[in-house]
């Protein structure tokens, strides 16, 4: 897996290998490895998916009728 690869690339490639896994037509080694490639590449959507959440933000209206920025945050934090 690339050192610096973007979320759709790493989506595309796990959902390739969620197919694979599903066909049942692979070896035990290579099943495994493949799952633990798999593994690797949802972490890596999961890290992309909350930077991006991080940066996310909402324009609100203020009591004054102004247009002020907030950050969205999840409800856990």
């Amino acid at each position: 897996m690339a050192p610096k690869q973007n979320f759709e690339k790493a989506l595309e490639k796990l959902e390739k290998i969620v197919e694979t896994l599903d066909s049942g037509e692979l070896p035990l080694e290579k099943a495994l490895e493949k799952f633990e490639e798999g593994m690797a590449l949802s972490r890596l959507c999961e890290q992309k998916l909350e930077e991006i959440e991080k940066k996310i933000t909402v324009l609100n209206r203020n009591a004054r009728g102004g247009v002020e920025e907030t950050v969205l945050r999840d409800e856990e934090e």
